[in-house]
């Protein structure tokens, strides 16, 4: 997939950035350089390839390191609405600000 300056002038404009035509060109061959190295990846046959979770997975067994999933902090609700201006039913009031 060859992007064309018309497609980074676009790219550009949807951005919100104003490229000089120098900084067009380049821009365009930087991209399709980027491009040509995601079509080199595609190529590659992965069939039967593990993915690893980590880098590191491919030089030592590496196992996850999770945690339960446990309440740590109790309800501290009142404590943090304690300096609100203004609470109603263990919730924030504010001004409206949208009509």
């Amino acid at each position: 997939m060859a992007l064309t300056l018309a497609d980074v002038s676009r790219i550009a404009h949807l951005a919100r950035l104003q490229l000089s035509s120098a900084d067009e060109a380049l821009m365009l061959e930087q991209l399709n350089g980027f491009f040509g190295i995601v079509e080199q990846m595609r190529a590659v046959d992965t069939r039967g390839v593990e993915p690893l979770y980590t880098p590191l997975s491919a030089v030592h067994a590496a196992g996850l390191r999770l945690r339960e999933d446990v309440v740590t902090e109790g309800d501290r609700r009142e404590a943090n609405q304690k300096s609100a201006p203004a609470v109603e039913d263990g919730l924030f009031l504010v001004p409206k600000v949208i009509e």
